[in-house]
């Protein structure tokens, strides 16, 4: 849980000294002068990864915009804690049943600034501030993917009719749901709705990356190479250096799930020192599934708050309830049509 996180990961920490050199004159920097970002960053935004169409090519926000935006979602939680109606009915059948209530989330309560101006998006590239159009390859590769109709709910176990085999066990479910992976706020690290912590621990030769959700530590080998190909992982494989005040970190060889290797993705995130309480962040993606690469960028504040452990597989009941459900309706289906072809 939230104690200090670094015992069992394999990192030996070192104690790093504050001296001065080029740069934010407090940022924190080690003995041998590189900037030190050790610590804990709060990275929740209300600020959106993509840019509202209407921007344009605008880079900056209107602060009476941006105030306005973080006034709008205030209220928005303030209406969404109002206690619920105790005498409410159950939901119609096949409904979305929704998820957790806002007490559980944690988006953030500010659009994040730079140089003091308000950020239209995240992506700053292309300028747009939108995502590129999806390549050929990766139409070819999406098509082969498990569609979002996959994992439909129309309150019958429509699978038996079709031969799918969406809720057969733990294994056909997303990464997500079994506690096991969320790239989205891995590689690249981007704000989402809850766990928006991450703590870096800093050596000379290594850096460790602790990501909240899922409690997924990412080690990235400084002045190191790449593994071979065939060695994979669902987060890739990070390796590290310095540009100046820069720590770059190249990860390639990721898997697209257990077992499935995600050709041709790399990601390059730079770190850098912004001022005494945050560094920037800044990533490009090179993606097959797209034209051309993107990048996005945002300020990482540091937090006394610290990282506790995310228990996801402890309490993750939507797991067996999930197929739970499902063997209810497949006995309901059976009773009504019979039982299921042989083969089918």
């Amino acid at each position: 849980m939230k104690n200090p996180i670094i015992a069992g990961i394999g990192i030996a920490t070192v104690a790093f000294a504050v001296s001065s050199a080029a740069g934010p004159e407090d940022f924190p920097r080690t003995a041998s002068g590189k900037p030190d970002f050790s610590g804990s960053y709060d990275i929740a935004s209300l600020t959106p990864y993509t840019r509202n169409p209407k921007h344009g090519d605008d880079l900056y926000l209107d602060s009476a915009e941006a105030e306005a935006r973080e006034a709008a979602a205030a209220r928005t939680v303030d209406a969404e804690l109002e206690p619920s109606d105790p005498d409410r009915g159950a939901p119609a059948k096949g409904a979305d049943v929704g998820a957790y209530n806002q007490v559980w989330m944690d988006p953030g309560t500010t659009m994040f600034k730079i140089d003091g101006k308000y950020r239209t998006s995240i992506i700053v590239d292309p300028p747009n501030g939108r995502m590129p159009a999806i390549s050929e390859a990766g139409k070819a590769r999406r098509a082969t993917l498990k569609q979002k109709g996959w994992f439909k709910n129309t309150g019958t176990a429509w699978w038996l009719e079709t031969g799918d085999k969406p809720y057969d066990d733990m294994e056909t479910q997303p990464l997500v749901d079994r506690c096991l992976y969320l790239d989205v706020v891995s590689v690249p690290i981007r704000p989402i709705v809850y766990n928006n912590l991450k703590t870096i621990v800093q050596t000379e030769n290594h850096v460790m990356i602790l990501i909240e959700w899922m409690h997924w530590a990412r080690v990235v080998r400084m002045n190191s190479e790449h593994l071979p190909e065939d060695m994979r992982s669902l987060a890739g494989d990070s390796i590290g250096w310095w540009e100046g005040d820069t720590l770059v970190v190249d990860t390639t060889n990721f898997l697209f799930e257990p077992g499935v290797p995600r050709e041709g993705l790399r990601v390059v995130e730079r770190f850098s020192p912004l001022d005494a309480d945050r560094l920037l962040y800044r990533f490009t993606v090179h993606d097959p599934d797209y034209v051309s690469p993107y990048t996005g960028e945002y300020p990482w504040p540091k937090t006394d708050s610290s990282l506790y452990e995310y228990a996801c597989h402890e309490g993750n009941y939507a797991m067996g309830n999930t197929l739970r459900g499902a063997r209810r309706l497949e006995r309901d289906w059976i009773a009504e049509h019979g039982p299921v072809a042989s083969g089918e």
